[in-house]
């Protein structure tokens, strides 16, 4: 990945800052607005990102090189620089930590989907395995009522906890199941269940599911 600084006196080219602008920021990871972009121009926009504090743009950028493997070591720099700079502007879907089994989950994840809308939620929460030989993240697979971000911090505090969660709960992975949100509950139990089973067969450490 090239140098991810904002270039002399700190100050981006004109065309940087256009070139940050030049998709729509609001979109949701998994349709990689950037995905048509070489690598070149992608990091391009990250480094007029980073310049700009512009949260929501070097978000997409990063996911889009995370999604093409990039190095690990680039991805946790290019996810440093941001939080440091922009992290009240960042969407809550990027994780915080570089996950190297993220773009298995999103592959996974968006072969589900849901008809019927309704109050339930299903979500995934990052679990630390380091300990373990197949570490060192597994996934919680879990539904809710409650707003994904809601349903971790409860966990977190005791209440109605899953004891993975509880132990080893790190963050929620909220980019691979935004489009599971506000769908019915049979649909949230049906899709929870089968998540669940397809990350394991994926080769995940898994926990939930129920």
């Amino acid at each position: 990945m090239a140098d991810l600084s904002p270039g002399e006196g700190g100050q981006p080219a004109r065309s940087g800052v256009s070139a940050a602008r030049a998709f729509d920021e609001s979109l949701p990871p998994a349709a990689r607005p950037l995905a048509c972009l070489p690598k070149q121009r992608v990091e391009a926009q990250l480094r007029a990102a980073l310049a700009n504090a512009a949260g929501a743009a070097g978000a997409h950028c990063i996911h889009e090189l995370w999604m093409r493997g990039e190095f690990p070591a680039r991805i946790e720099a290019a996810l440093e620089a941001l939080w440091r700079c922009a992290a009240a502007a960042i969407p809550e879907w990027l994780p915080m930590r570089y996950v190297e089994c993220l773009p298995t989950v999103y592959e996974v994840a968006l072969t589900f989907h849901a008809t019927r809308r309704g109050r339930c939620n299903v979500y995934l929460v990052l679990l630390d395995f380091a300990e373990r030989r197949r570490g060192p993240y597994g996934v919680y697979v879990g539904m809710s009522r409650y707003a994904p971000a809601q349903r971790f911090d409860q966990h977190k505090a005791g209440v109605h906890a899953a004891g993975s969660v509880l132990k080893r709960g790190l963050e929620v992975l909220t980019g691979p199941t935004l489009h599971l949100q506000h769908i019915a509950r049979a649909e949230a139990l049906r899709v929870e269940a089968q998540l669940a089973s397809a990350l394991r067969d994926a080769g995940l450490l898994v926990e939930g599911g129920h």
